[in-house]
């Protein structure tokens, strides 16, 4: 296997390791992915699969939350809290929507 090495901008490097993290990724195997879409003749998107499943299961999240918001919206801002610090804690949000 060949070794490239180059040189990152600062903020592309904390975008990537949020994204690699996001993935379950390391970095190296994450960026790898992302350059064999880019050589990919048929232009895929490598994490299709991943996205399917992201947007099902948003789906069925987005029905959960509506329905425990008409029973107990206490327990839905609960839910939410604790969604956001989790999603904060994988590099998930944009500085903005982790505060």
């Amino acid at each position: 296997m060949s070794k490239v090495n180059f040189r990152l901008a600062p903020a592309l490097h904390v975008a990537l390791m949020r994204r690699a993290h996001g993935a379950n990724l390391s970095l190296s195997a994450f960026i790898r992915q992302v350059l064999e879409q880019a050589v990919d003749e048929r232009k895929r998107y490598v994490f299709s699969s991943q996205d399917e499943i992201l947007a099902t299961s948003i789906q069925i999240l987005s029905i959960l939350a509506t329905s425990v918001g008409q029973r107990s919206p206490a327990a839905l801002e609960q839910g939410m809290a604790q969604a956001r610090a989790i999603l904060a804690e994988r590099g998930l949000l944009g500085e903005e929507d982790a505060s």
